[in-house]
């Protein structure tokens, strides 16, 4: 079995420098042409740089979530993400530099983030973008006023989803709500037929 990317050997969870010394890091896009959906989280904790996986922090309900929803067909730990690609999934981040909490990010941080997305979204082409986080959807579309689920106006042409965030901290949602949230994507996103 691997270890995790940046844990010292033997260590099975970060140390408090080790997580210090991960501000600013990237946890690499887990992305590929066409994708059927591309999760698009608000950025990187410094747990997922450290180990770099993504939504790899103990407590984060992403992975539980996406079996239950039926996006896999078992529970996938954080390091096992790249079994995603071969279902059409992938995931990416509006910030790509791993902070202390998503609420350091200042709205510069949006802005670029923002436009580096939409390149990405150019260059890839997805056929579903799903925003993990309302209030980051919100910030990074400016749309101040959406709700969570489908958008009716679509991110850089990208027919777009705004879905809560699975982080353990939100919790305005228990998991049976996220798991209901997510399986509606799921209907639309994995029934849908390839590009011609």
């Amino acid at each position: 079995m691997s270890r995790s990317v940046g844990l010292a050997p033997g260590r099975a969870r970060p140390t408090r420098a080790e997580l210090d010394a991960a501000t600013g890091r990237r946890v690499p896009d887990l992305i590929a042409d066409d994708l059927r959906v591309l999760f698009c989280g608000i950025n990187p904790s410094l747990y997922s740089a450290v180990v770099g996986h993504h939504f790899a922090r103990p407590g984060n309900r992403f992975w539980p979530t996406l079996h239950r929803a039926g996006f896999t067909e078992r529970q996938l730990r954080p390091s096992e993400e790249a079994e995603l690609l071969a279902r059409g999934i992938g995931i990416t981040n509006v910030f790509p530099r791993a902070s202390a909490s998503a609420e350091s990010l200042s709205p510069e941080d949006y802005r670029v983030g923002s436009a580096g997305l939409r390149r990405k979204l150019g260059r890839y082409r997805p056929r579903l973008l799903a925003f993990l986080g309302l209030g980051a959807y919100r910030i990074a579309a400016g749309r101040p006023d959406a709700v969570v689920g489908p958008q009716p106006v679509p991110f850089a042409g990208v027919p777009t989803w705004a879905l809560p965030n699975p982080s353990g901290l939100n919790a305005h949602y228990q998991l049976a709500e996220l798991v209901e949230c997510y399986r509606a994507l799921a209907r639309v996103a994995l029934s849908a037929e390839p590009r011609p």
